[in-house]
């Protein structure tokens, strides 16, 4: 009786035993996903086809010359034309030296106009002839419209030099200053419009004294 016992409670152990394994067998292990890193997003280069491009090679044109006309207020002896030559030199692009060479004839004075047996100055002595060398600064440069459609570059500025006059057979160190306007018609030609006084000292009237001689001149020049 014990024995039969034994066996049945073996029979159920061995039969437990194996369902157990059985169900072991089919669960399918857990599956282990890697998650992949994540780096920096990726950047297309993009693929453009390069052409040889030549620089142009442009000339400065530093230097400038020209002619003017005009008229000079010679002090104690009226006003009177005046012409002469001028050329320039642009070292930056604000700052030029500039010379001047120019010539006018005196008139008489106003004693030699009450007096006509008086002469001042003879004739050959009325000739006023300057020579200057100038430094010149480009004050407002800018532009100037004309109507709608057209536009012209321009400067004001301003010189200060010295030089030379030759006046009634005696030269004079002279001081001059002034302002001009500088309109550029094309790329090569530019309009001058001057304002300028010279200055220097004189015994002429029979005291010495410093003069003033005011000039204001119209000029064309050009730029190579």
């Amino acid at each position: 009786m014990e024995s039969r016992l034994s066996s049945v409670l073996l029979a159920a152990v061995a039969l437990l035993s194996g369902c157990s394994w059985f169900h072991r067998g089919e669960q399918a292990p857990a599956e282990v996903v890697a998650e992949e890193p994540q780096g920096e997003p990726s950047v297309v280069e993009p693929q453009v086809t390069r052409r040889d491009v030549k620089t142009p090679k442009i000339k400065a044109k530093d230097f400038e010359i020209g002619g003017y006309y005009g008229a000079l207020s010679i002090q104690d002896f009226g006003v009177n034309p005046v012409y002469g030559v001028r050329a320039a030199y642009h070292v930056t692009e604000d700052i030029f030296l500039e010379g001047f060479v120019g010539r006018s004839k005196a008139g008489t004075t106003s004693l030699e106009d009450v007096f006509p047996e008086i002469t001042v100055v003879s004739p050959s002595g009325r000739y006023f002839t300057y020579y200057d060398i100038d430094l010149g600064y480009n004050i407002l440069p800018g532009e100037i419209f004309l109507g709608r459609g057209r536009a012209f570059n321009s400067a004001l500025y301003a010189t200060f030099g010295v030089g030379d006059v030759h006046f009634a057979n005696q030269d004079h160190f002279a001081l001059n200053f002034g302002v001009g306007e500088r309109l550029l018609i094309t790329d090569w030609l530019a309009l001058h419009l001057d304002v300028r006084d010279h200055v220097f000292e004189t015994d002429l009237t029979g005291r010495t004294k410093n003069v003033d001689n005011i000039e204001a001149i119209f000029g064309l020049t050009a730029y190579y």
